[in-house]
């Protein structure tokens, strides 16, 4: 086979294969752009108008078109989608930053009284409060121990002994009787006067003077709880006696001490500052059961206010510290309810047998329901009170003017307790504490005993009590068989 003729053929075989791929080639175009000649006539059609309806087409559908966005993208558009939590989300956060920050410096701030080139104590604060009571006793100890010289006041011989049992050289009594105004007077004058003459801290020592730094105020912690139907008189008289009234006489014994310049020779004066303790978890949310501690706490913050704006002309700072709940375990005997210590005695549900009949039947099962509750007597149920140490801390930086603020809340629920107080609607509270409708009321009895053969003597009881300006009602103390309330 000849040259020419090998090529001819191969010529020839390679024909099928080239009209085969020119073929599909073909035939892809003729797909490609008849659909789109289709879609482009389909287009068309639908935007005619002289076309009924009936045999219009319909528009092609839109292709849609898929992006693919980053992370920050998606972050970007939940933000904008979302601005007001967002924005709340950014106020909490910034919140607790800052918080945790000042936290931390606290922890970090060294907290020492002021003392003179010798090494001797200059300051002095005094401490009005009971000996007995456990805040009175760490204060002290913290106050020691952080370079003070603490004066407690003291108004029995009891109280000095209980402050003597403290072994502590620079905590010292200081006796006052606050009934007795004069003597009062002439305690709080030989007082000025010691604080005035030079001291020596050892032997062969220059003296040095003292400096009052502040005046501590707590009252008595501890109320009864019980409804205010069965608590008579003479405990209301006694509870603003010792709870209210001797408060007030010690800060008004006090005040010509605090309004006078007692300083150093040579030395700036800085006015002395007042601080008072208060409760306020009850006193925050008023529940039922409370009357007590709820007026006392009361009546003793709207006289700090005054207290407040009396002194602040004279530059002398009024502090108004609102207490929560506090771990004392290291200063009480340990309780086997619970390892809890709070600043409120918290009623027994036991109290409620020595109530009348009329009393229980009222008020006795929301008594022990608001008793039993986790957030009722300043507790938090299943929390453990807040450390002393930021009470002291706060103390501390009250006196030396770090915190300037006219109240400060510190402890296990005075914040929460305050805004809910403030904020939440009251019915929700009392009903979150366990407090329901009572349907049934027992009927009214007379305390007179029945009966035809007493007819004179409850005509006669009837007319003294009609004289009478009010009803006293039995009580826990109170003697059923001289009592005329109804709830026999």
């Amino acid at each position: 086979m000849s040259v020419d003729e090998q090529y001819f053929r191969e010529v020839l075989s390679g024909i099928p294969d080239q009209l085969k791929r020119y073929s599909t080639d073909v035939a892809d175009f003729l797909d490609v752009n008849v659909d789109r000649a289709a879609v482009v006539v389909r287009d068309t059609l639908s935007t005619l108008p002289w076309i009924p309806d009936s045999i219009r087409p319909s528009p092609p559908p839109t292709p849609t078109v898929v992006v693919v966005s980053s992370r920050l993208d998606r972050l970007q558009d939940w933000v904008s989608r979302h601005k007001l939590l967002t924005g709340f989300i950014v106020v909490a956060c910034g919140t607790a930053v800052f918080r945790g920050y000042q936290h931390s410096l606290s922890l970090r701030k060294t907290r020492r009284a002021k003392r003179a080139r010798n090494g001797g104590r200059t300051e002095v604060v005094v401490i009005a409060g009971s000996p007995s009571l456990p805040l009175t006793k760490s204060l002290s100890l913290d106050m020691q121990r952080r370079g003070f010289i603490v004066y407690i006041v003291c108004n029995a011989a009891e109280d000095e002994e209980m402050v003597q049992s403290l072994a502590r050289p620079d905590i010292r009594a200081l006796s006052i009787d606050t009934t007795d105004p004069p003597s009062a007077g002439a305690a709080i004058e030989s007082f000025a006067m010691f604080l005035q003459s030079p001291h020596s801290p050892g032997p062969n020592l220059k003296p040095n003077q003292l400096t009052l730094k502040s005046v501590i105020l707590i009252p008595s912690l501890h109320y009864q709880t019980s409804p205010i139907a069965t608590i008579p008189p003479s405990s209301f008289a006694d509870l603003f006696n010792t709870h209210l009234l001797q408060p007030i006489l010690t800060i008004q014994a006090f005040l010509p001490l605090l309004t006078s310049r007692l300083n150093p020779i040579g030395e700036k004066w800085v006015p002395p500052k007042v601080l008072v303790f208060t409760p306020s978890i009850i006193s925050s949310i008023n529940p039922p059961f409370h009357a007590p501690e709820a007026t006392v706490c009361s009546a003793l913050s709207a006289f700090t206010e005054v207290l407040t704006a009396e002194l602040h002309p004279l530059d002398i700072p009024v502090t108004h510290m609102q207490l929560g709940t506090f771990d004392f375990s290291g200063f009480v005997p340990a309780r086997p309810a619970t390892g809890q210590q709070g600043l409120v005695t918290s009623g027994n549900p036991e109290d409620t047998l020595t109530w009348p009949d009329g009393a229980r039947h009222a008020y006795g099962r929301n008594f022990v329901a608001q008793t039993t509750s986790s957030i009722s007597g300043g507790r938090i149920g299943g929390l453990r009170g807040s450390s002393l140490r930021h009470l002291h801390n706060s103390v501390f930086d009250v006196i030396d003017g770090s915190i300037t603020a006219s109240t400060v809340r510190v402890g296990l629920g005075a914040s929460v307790y305050g805004f809910v107080g403030r904020w939440a609607p009251r019915p929700l509270v009392s009903w979150m504490m366990g407090i329901r409708k009572v349907d049934e009321l027992s009927t009214w009895r007379p305390s007179s005993e029945e009966g035809s053969e007493h007819d004179d003597s409850e005509a006669e009881d009837a007319e003294e009590e009609g004289s009478r300006s009010f009803v006293a009602v039995i009580g826990a103390l109170g003697d059923e068989n001289h009592s005329t309330s109804p709830w026999r």
